[in-house]
């Protein structure tokens, strides 16, 4: 099961994309259909407004544990949901991220029913005994074993969240830390599955060879009988404290065969964002590193022969403030410190000059290109809804991203350069092998 969904916010037209219809059942279920006619296929998906950054305090991992747990069947369907959704020839999974916790199965469009019941029926019949509790955090432990203990890569990633932040749940892995995860109990997450698994805090999504009249009518027979219970609490995190000084981790091991440089700030979100600051944050990002055309690659790359790749990234799909960051692969006897002037120099050179019309457009078509992609796999599209809801946004959100990108003036990179990538405010991360 994938831990994490960490998509670019991206979407469609009104022009471009599918006709979009979305309402919401008496209990509170709020429900998306995204037609897709060329296949008779769905895209089933649930998606719950809670995840990793939600979890009680010394409860890390509850969210993702519950996840394992929801795949272990109910009083109705006591052997679990896999093998008929199997037997049907459907695929399924699910996933967990900091603000959402989603599940899915991809089945021919007669078996969308079928689907909805399984899914209504974990909603509010969940069976969990000891001898079911007890095995599963056991294979949640050795995940966590595997997928970080066992991995330098992992371990400097949770290194550089938990220094970003501090404060805020963000830097708590969503898998969690490992004596809490073994402190877990049955009754944690009935707790949990009452509190936050309930109609009025979760998003349906289906899209493919459907019309909104037929997931309407399928929807209010097997998700309306659902009761709404109380509302979830806010999500009100503890904020991450103003950061005065760079910071810096660096994890040395053996296993590493390739070194990584790595530089995160915390950014603004689409949701927090006002102005186009999250479109801006999303087109520097592509100039700064977006492929071989990118500022990055070009100087540190081709130019300086410094680093074997460098590129950036922005997180912008996050309730609370979010991340930008940078990162390049040092050349065999490049040090970090010659990697790292050379990336400072650049993002000097995009705030004190900015960036050129060209630049911007080229960014700019890349962005909506990859959006209007999407478009051509009903997963994917499904899951920038699903994602972008789960956090605050709204329909209309993507629907207009691409006119927003589109409106975003070459002055305001530099301007949100200033404004995020200043010293005193980043995190430093260094991977290197040890003799």
């Amino acid at each position: 099961m994938t831990l994490a969904l960490i998509p670019g916010l991206g979407g469609a037209s009104h022009a471009q994309g599918p006709a979009i219809t979305d309402f919401t059942l008496p209990n509170g279920l709020h429900v998306v259909v995204i037609p897709d006619r060329r296949a008779p296929v769905v895209t089933h998906m649930v998606w719950y407004k809670v995840g990793g950054a939600d979890e009680p305090k010394g409860k890390s991992g509850i969210a993702h544990f519950l996840e394992h747990l929801m795949f272990k069947g109910t009083e109705k369907n006591p052997g679990g949901f896999s093998k008929q959704v199997a037997e049907l020839g459907g695929q399924e999974n699910a996933f967990t991220s900091y603000d959402y916790t989603a599940y899915f199965q991809r089945v021919a469009k007669e078996h969308l029913g079928a689907m909805m019941a399984f899914e209504a029926d974990r909603m509010t019949g969940l069976a969990l005994t000891d001898e079911v509790v007890n095995p599963e955090r056991n294979v949640v432990l050795e995940e966590r074993k595997m997928r970080v203990d066992n991995d330098p890569n992992s371990q400097l990633a949770e290194e550089i969240a938990s220094t970003l932040f501090t404060h805020h749940p963000y830097g708590t892995p969503i898998i969690g830390w490992e004596d809490e995860i073994e402190g877990l109990s049955r009754q944690d997450a009935i707790d949990f599955h009452s509190r936050f698994y309930t109609p009025n805090n979760a998003t349906l999504i289906v899209a493919g060879d459907v019309t909104a009249d037929e997931v309407r009518e399928l929807a209010q027979t097997h998700y309306g009988p659902v009761a709404r219970r109380a509302d979830p609490p806010p999500r009100l995190r503890p904020q991450e404290p103003r950061q005065r000084a760079d910071r810096r981790v660096r994890l040395a091991d053996k296993r590493v065969e390739q070194p990584i440089y790595q530089r995160h700030w915390r950014a603004p979100s689409y949701i927090q964002a006002r102005n186009g600051e999250g479109e801006a944050l999303d087109l520097l990002s592509q100039v700064l590193g977006g492929g071989q055309t990118s500022r990055l690659y070009r100087a540190l790359v081709v130019d300086k022969k410094v680093a074997s790749a460098a590129g950036a990234f922005y997180g912008g799909s996050a309730v609370d403030e979010t991340r930008f960051g940078v990162w390049a692969i040092p050349m065999p006897g490049v040090s970090f410190e010659a990697v790292e002037t050379a990336v400072d120099e650049e993002i000097g050179r995009i705030v004190a000059e900015g960036v050129s019309e060209a630049e911007l457009e080229r960014a700019k078509t890349r962005l909506v290109a990859d959006a209007i992609y999407a478009q051509d796999n009903q997963s994917t599209l499904a899951r920038y809804y699903g994602a972008t809801l789960s956090v605050g946004g709204k329909v209309e959100d993507l629907q207009l991203w691409p006119q927003r990108i589109a409106a975003v003036p070459s002055a305001r990179l530099p301007e949100m350069g200033r404004a995020v990538l200043l010293e005193g405010k980043s995190v430093v991360g260094l991977l290197e092998g040890q003799a």
